[in-house]
């Protein structure tokens, strides 16, 4: 359907022959930014630069605490260890599975300086409530366009950050990362962080690194944004598909709050014999997926790093051994979710055996 377009957009860098942190980066940068409700918006290299470039950019550092979920992928935590803080780790709810601001409340210290909730397979966390305890920075590599409380994501922090992983609701060709904030002092230092702290061509203010943008991905992210609108309704429409389609078989799912549009990064179930029951998927051609099945706070790289966990963590290692991700994406369709659901429906009696 964007062949043509996404073509036509990479030849256009190939004629200019500006390859990083051109037209291209500026265009995708205001207009993403638009998307988001959010004043200005920085390109960099992935979705894991864009993160540490934040905590960079806002001080944080050895001494500094940043308090977050041990459930989800290894950069949010990577992220914080890269700076030289403490990841500080905070149990999920138990219905949407983001990070749980009651919790939160209990685990700030003189030294937390940020929470870094993860927007899970699309949920929003409830930014607002946490915000009344520290700093925010939205960990939005999953949640391109959602919102809560009827405000965009990114509104109540001090800045949201996104990837555009090839396999992500907006996926680029490759790397690909963003940083949007309403602070655009915050912004200022962004670009001036992510190309190795350049104030003029040769003039270098800090010591700073290499995240810049690809001229390319931005094209290609340019094509593919006019169209997110319309690839997240589709993709909400055939969650709803599967809510209806599943209810009674004895499976878990995350829970939409009335507060949150859920942009269907992911649709993922939890059943306690997840293993097996993936296996008599497989055999059936449905290739599901597993996020995530090893918490941060098990992680092999935080051996003889500096971390702690307040409370218990067990919502997140029951999760990490239940979920399952079945197969959804725009294309999928009503008789792909059928397709899906009734391979379902033969698994879940195989495992009941």
């Amino acid at each position: 359907m964007i062949r043509a377009d996404v073509h036509a957009a990479i030849e256009r860098v190939l004629d200019r022959q500006v390859f990083i942190i051109g037209p291209e980066t500026e265009a995708f940068e205001h207009e993403f930014a638009a998307f988001c409700g959010a004043t200005d918006g920085v390109a960099v290299s992935s979705g894991t630069a864009a993160l540490e470039l934040v905590l960079w950019s806002l001080g944080i550092g050895p001494g500094d605490e940043v308090i977050t979920t041990p459930w989800t992928f290894w950069a949010t935590a990577e992220a914080v260890l890269r700076v030289g803080a403490t990841p500080v780790f905070v149990d999920v709810r138990e219905d949407d599975w983001t990070l749980d601001s009651a919790r939160v409340a209990e685990a700030v210290t003189p030294r937390t300086k940020a929470i870094l909730p993860v927007h899970i397979f699309g949920h929003p966390a409830d930014v607002p409530a946490l915000a009344a305890s520290a700093p925010v920075i939205e960990d939005a590599a999953q949640a391109h366009g959602a919102s809560y409380h009827g405000r965009a994501i990114g509104t109540d922090a001090v800045a949201a950050t996104y990837s555009f992983y090839p396999g992500k609701n907006l996926g680029a060709y490759g790397d690909a990362g963003a940083v949007t904030s309403n602070d655009t002092g915050l912004t200022e230092l962004l670009r001036e962080l992510r190309d190795h702290g350049r104030s003029t061509k040769y003039a270098h203010r800090l010591a700073a690194t290499n995240a810049r943008s690809s001229e390319l991905q931005c094209a290609v992210l340019r094509v593919k944004l006019a169209h997110l609108t319309a690839w997240t309704r589709e993709r909400q429409r055939l969650a709803g598909v599967y809510e209806e389609r599943l209810e009674g078989l004895g499976l878990g799912w995350q829970l939409t709050q009335p507060w949150a549009e859920h942009v269907r990064h992911l649709f993922v179930v939890t059943h306690p014999d997840r293993d097996r029951l993936r296996a008599e998927l497989a055999e059936t051609g449905i290739d599901c997926g597993i996020h995530y099945p090893i918490p941060l706070h098990r992680q092999p790289g935080l051996a003889g790093r500096d971390w702690r966990a307040v409370g218990d963590l067990t919502r997140s290692e029951r999760l990490a051994g239940e979920v399952l991700s079945l197969p959804l994406f725009p294309e999928l369709g009503e008789e792909g979710v059928e397709r899906v659901c009734a391979a379902l429906e033969r698994a879940l009696a195989a495992v009941a055996r």
